[in-house]
């Protein structure tokens, strides 16, 4: 009885251990997909599973909704949701989301990516701004950084040059005001000597002026101080000098007459 019972148990764990075995050896075609025993047709892209196939009915597929996609053949009964490009990560939208595929990002102007996923950026930093006394030897890409290199002696940039500039030479009427340095350039200004010549010649111009000036001020105030002193009788002096004299003439004429005719009265 003892060995009858055994050789039961052994012969249910060995179907169990069958069942669990076939259980665990079923495999789907690749469009279908494994719901418990069951293979069951997948959806396409685009759509999801609304209700799994059963050995009555096929499986139910619903389209995805908007900001959602699917962009293989699936069993999942949840679209994906679409990635979002954060413009404050440096990221802007290459390709907008659709219902078959996901979003493709792109680093935005001056910044370059650093990780990516299924030809979709999902990490950008910005580029490195090269310092004065740096010039650009290689721009920065959509997926590289920009490289900076020093100026050699003699020679500028402030950062943002492509290549560093030679610092400028002062010519010969010019001097050195402030030496150049690898992030200036030389500056230059008037050389002083060069403000001699036109600064004598100028006084000396002036004072011409101003001396010939005082000789013409002082020879016409001379002339006036002579005429004062020995003044010609004038036209309208003269004639007025000629007006006087016939009146007192006229004036003795009437005199006299007047005197002649009174007299034989008075005697």
């Amino acid at each position: 009885m003892i060995w009858r019972r055994k050789a039961v148990t052994f012969a249910s764990l060995l179907i169990l251990m069958i069942r669990i075995q076939g259980g665990s050896t079923i495999r789907c075609h690749p469009a279908e997909y494994l719901i418990g025993n069951e293979c069951c047709p997948t959806c396409s892209p685009g759509s999801r599973v609304k209700t799994d196939c059963t050995e009555f009915r096929s499986t139910s597929c619903q389209p995805c909704s908007n900001g959602t996609y699917m962009n293989q053949p699936t069993g999942l009964k949840n679209c994906l949701s679409c990635t979002n490009c954060d413009p404050g990560s440096g990221l802007r939208t290459k390709r907008s989301c659709t219902l078959k595929s996901n979003t493709v990002c792109e680093p935005l102007e001056g910044f370059y990516c650093i990780d990516s996923k299924e030809n979709s950026c999902v990490a950008a930093e910005k580029h490195t701004a090269c310092k004065p006394g740096q010039y650009i030897s290689s721009k920065g890409t959509a997926s590289t950084d920009t490289v900076c290199s020093d100026c050699s002696h003699g020679t500028f940039s402030d950062g943002t040059f492509t290549s560093c500039q030679q610092h400028t030479q002062c010519e010969a009427e010019s001097q050195l005001i402030k030496p150049g340095t690898s992030a200036t350039d030389a500056e230059c200004g008037e050389n002083s000597h060069s403000y001699v010549v036109p600064l004598v010649i100028g006084l000396v111009v002036f004072f011409l002026i101003l001396g010939f000036a005082l000789l013409f001020l002082w020879k016409k105030g001379l002339c006036k101080c002579i005429q004062k002193k020995g003044r010609t009788p004038t036209k309208e002096t003269t004639d007025g000098q000629e007006t006087n004299m016939r009146l007192n003439t006229e004036d003795l004429n009437r005199t006299s007459t007047g005197r002649r005719g009174t007299w034989p009265n008075m005697r």
